[in-house]
């Protein structure tokens, strides 16, 4: 089938409009994501009990799903993404504060609802959505005296930022609060309130230090002696020692045997041991191009609230990568964070999926109808074209 430019259908709409260098990145991950699947996960499955392709049939399920998920959600408007994000945003909160009711604790932690038989993290579809809400009223406070935006921002963005942090989830409310902070800079908002803001962020985190044992354990093994070869993190660093530059080869890994998340917080080790420093770069690299692809066309964003949105959903994308891939190398205390679409994990790909969907949305070429030029000029394939 071909599409023309001279096509009204829905489809060829989205075709000629959506940006297909980041659609090709994010399957290049999910593909990248199946194929290291297969060299972490039989180990663990055999492990827990499983089949031994289990977590691999999993993992294709749910990057299915996420891939429908990414690509119907491309093809609605932000506008509509924001009355989604609306009714999401009121539906994960009273997800989250169920969980602390009455959640499924796993491993010390109460963050997990299981439906039918499922365990969903609410936490995880919090971020895109807490995020579209808030860069909208970021926005909002910039151009409209008479509407609470700024305020109504910030007690959204404490509340949600509480609630993970209660679950205990120190590492997606940090996430999330240095999303926040980020917002609020790129906005334009006051420097003052950058610093106080800052000043409760760090009293939060010194309090989490003080109030959990378990973050207390994860800093101090991390800043102590304690973070020898037989623990999570010194196996996680022995294994870039062993792969070196080009791996030990595939399959041919024995650390991922001592990793009880072999499959999941720890996959970049697993990487490290049987592909190589290399690999690991590359795939460095894959997330760096999504992040920059999204906010080079966040510059271009004429509307403050995409604009915003758009950077909120690649800062929180790049940077869970980021800390999963820090841990990893030792240079951060564990978190539990997934490493996107790389990591196993139903809820995580899921959530992830709805942030790279809204992502393809908001970067779409269109007119605003509010800006005098009423039809831009889009290249496609050297030719021109009206979107109207």
């Amino acid at each position: 089938m071909r599409l023309s430019r001279s096509d009204r259908s829905l489809l060829a709409a989205w075709w000629f409009t959506v940006d297909r260098v980041l659609l090709v990145a994010i399957i290049s991950l999910i593909v990248i994501g199946l194929v290291l699947s297969l060299a972490a996960s039989p180990s663990v499955a055999e492990r827990k009990g499983f089949a031994t392709f289990y977590f691999v049939e999993r993992h294709l399920v749910f990057s299915v799903l996420g891939f429908i998920t990414i690509v119907t959600l491309s093809f609605f408007s932000p506008s509509f993404l924001r009355r989604v994000a609306l009714v999401m945003l009121g539906a994960t909160f009273i997800a989250l504060v169920w969980v602390l009711v009455a959640g499924e604790e796993i491993n010390g932690a109460q963050r997990w609802l299981s439906i039918a038989g499922y365990s969903l993290q609410p936490s995880e579809f919090a971020k895109p959505v807490l995020i579209v809400i808030l860069a909208w009223l970021f926005a909002e406070s910039q151009i409209r005296a008479d509407m609470p935006a700024l305020p109504l921002a910030m007690v959204i963005g404490v509340v949600f930022i509480a609630l993970i942090g209660f679950q205990p989830d120190i590492g997606q409310a940090g996430l999330l609060a240095l999303v926040w902070l980020a917002l609020y800079l790129l906005s334009g908002q006051r420097l003052l309130g950058v610093a106080m803001v800052s000043g409760v962020l760090g009293a939060g985190l010194i309090g989490a230090y003080f109030a959990f044992d378990h973050v207390r354990g994860r800093i101090d093994a991390f800043l102590g002696s304690s973070s020898g070869a037989n623990t999570q993190l010194g196996r996680a660093m022995e294994s870039f020692i062993q792969g070196g530059f080009f791996g030990r080869g595939p399959g041919e890994g024995t650390i991922k045997t001592k990793f009880p998340d072999a499959h999941n917080d720890f996959i970049f080790s697993v990487v490290a041991e049987e592909y190589g420093v290399l690999a690991c770069l590359g795939i460095v690299a894959l997330f760096g191009f999504i992040v920059m692809r999204c906010m080079i066309r966040a510059e271009r964003e004429p509307r403050s609230a995409d604009r915003l949105a758009i950077q909120g959903l690649a800062l929180v994308f790049g940077l869970q990568a980021l800390i999963n891939m820090g841990v990893n190398a030792g240079l951060l205390p564990a978190k539990g964070m997934t490493l996107p679409f790389i990591s196993a994990g139903g809820s995580s790909t899921l959530a992830i999926s709805v942030t790279l969907g809204m992502l393809l949305s908001f970067t779409r070429r269109r007119v605003d109808p509010m800006l005098p030029d009423q039809a831009r000029s889009i290249k496609v394939g050297g030719m021109s074209s009206l979107v109207h």
